[in-house]
């Protein structure tokens, strides 16, 4: 799997926690890091989960960690690029089924919300759940993914 990390200078100490914890997880082949690399960094959280998103979209990252001071704002710019559901998950169970229930391939955190070690054993969690096209939620996901292929169109 590989996983695509980007935090703005309010998440980069997080962003950097995991990213360490996923270098180290055997699960994980590649972990692509877009940055901030420090709190002097000052690129909005925007141009990172849009940017982080469009690797995913491009099919060169598998999955996507983004941190901001509350998780929101990467998670609304990374759901503005077309194919890509993320969502913030501070607990166990949202990380769970933000991907059986609804396919999300980014799970988002707050700096300024979520402790680091929390954090970290919920990626390891995340890491470990995949989709179920053949479940009660697939249909629901593909109405999500034909009114976007729809609207993209038009």
């Amino acid at each position: 799997m590989r996983v695509v990390v980007a935090a703005d200078n309010a998440g980069v100490g997080l962003k950097n926690e995991v990213r360490e914890l996923l270098r180290a997880d055997d699960r994980v082949t590649e972990v692509i890091d877009l940055g901030v690399a420090d709190a002097a960094d000052d690129r909005a959280y925007p141009v990172l989960g849009l940017a982080a998103a469009e690797k995913i979209a491009a099919g060169e990252a598998d999955r996507g960690v983004l941190v901001c001071g509350t998780g929101i704002g990467v998670a609304i710019s990374a759901n503005k690029v077309p194919g890509v559901r993320a969502a913030v998950a501070h607990d166990s169970y949202s990380a769970e089924r933000s991907i059986k229930s609804n396919n999300c391939q980014v799970i988002t955190f707050g700096a300024r919300v979520i402790g680091p070690e929390l954090a970290k054993k919920i990626v390891t969690e995340w890491l470990g759940y995949t989709f179920d096209p053949e479940s009660a939620s697939a249909g629901k996901v593909a109405h999500i993914t034909d009114y976007e292929q729809t609207h993209l169109a038009s």
